[in-house]
């Protein structure tokens, strides 16, 4: 029977690469490929061939693997940029860094943490390490990154508002202001909206961090406070509306309420990159291989 003590320090060993791959880097000149990377690790520490040999239990090489697993929380750290081209490179923060091995633990436990919270599943430390020596890190990071309408529903009511205060200011208002009082009819801030340079109008706006759905009479109540106060108001929820809040929103001879639901602030964001990142996926072209295949 293996012993189950070497074998979990041995897939903990991905917490001594921290460092080198920071100084690796930078010998490289700030950037490099992932095997340039763990190449010069291997090299700068004079690994021994028996080590840089072993492989993982689906095949792959150990110590590479090992190598990228450090990279990853290095990125979710700061220390490293996010590439889509193949290529490490470091951050202003990672340029300074001098991390040991007890550094490179807490990094790691905060962010086992942080994907615990993400994937509503609490695994022991034991279990995180098991996972690591099979599964390749990216695809890891793609699979329990939670999605953007989850991230802005953990976020507390303040911080929701003044995200919702940059995203209006991304789409192009100016003037925008938190207000953050209370007893204030429902009003959270304002901003004015330029429609040509001789036109232009003040916004009331509300947020609503909520997974449930936004009523009726919040509508209604909300359209209240902005009577003669401007003449324009939008609500904004990571929740939905009902559809009497979206009768009341337009009804007729009152002044209309824009609404803007958890799937439209999901475009939103996406459409100014505000805290999201493009992403190309490739799907195989089954039309095109089908003359190739054995039939």
């Amino acid at each position: 029977m293996p012993n189950q003590t070497s074998s979990k320090k041995q897939r903990s060993q991905f917490l001594k690469w921290f460092q080198p791959i920071l100084d690796a880097l930078k010998q490289l000149g700030g950037s490099g490929k992932p095997r340039e990377v763990s190449d010069k690790i291997a090299d700068n520490l004079k690994l021994k061939e028996s080590f840089l040999s072993e492989v993982t239990k689906t095949g792959a090489d150990r110590f590479h693997n090992q190598v990228c697993w450090a990279r990853q929380y290095l990125v979710w750290e700061g220390y490293l940029d996010s590439s889509t081209h193949g290529t490490w490179s470091l951050t202003a923060k990672g340029r300074s860094a001098k991390l040991n091995e007890e550094d490179a633990r807490k990094i790691f436990l905060k962010w086992v943490a942080i994907h615990q919270q993400a994937r509503k599943a609490k695994q022991s430390e034991e279990e995180i390490l098991q996972e690591q020596d099979t599964v390749d890190p990216e695809k890891f990071e793609a699979e329990t990154k939670p999605g953007l309408l989850e991230v802005l529903q953990q976020l507390t009511s303040a911080g929701f508002e003044q995200m919702c205060a940059l995203l209006l200011r991304e789409s192009g208002f100016e003037n925008v202001q938190v207000t953050g009082r209370s007893h204030d009819g429902g009003i959270d801030g304002f901003g004015t909206l330029e429609m040509n340079p001789f036109v232009s109008f003040k916004v009331l706006f509300q947020c609503k961090r909520y997974t449930g759905t936004v009523s009726r009479a919040q509508v209604g109540d909300f359209r209240n406070a902005m009577l003669g106060r401007a003449e324009k108001g939008i609500i904004i929820t990571t929740g939905t509306f009902s559809l009497d809040a979206i009768k009341e929103a337009n009804r007729e001879g009152a002044p209309k309420v824009e609404l803007v639901d958890g799937e439209k602030l999901v475009r939103m964001f996406e459409k100014v990159q505000l805290g999201v990142k493009p992403k190309t996926v490739y799907e195989v072209d089954l039309t095109f291989f089908e003359p190739f295949l054995d039939k």
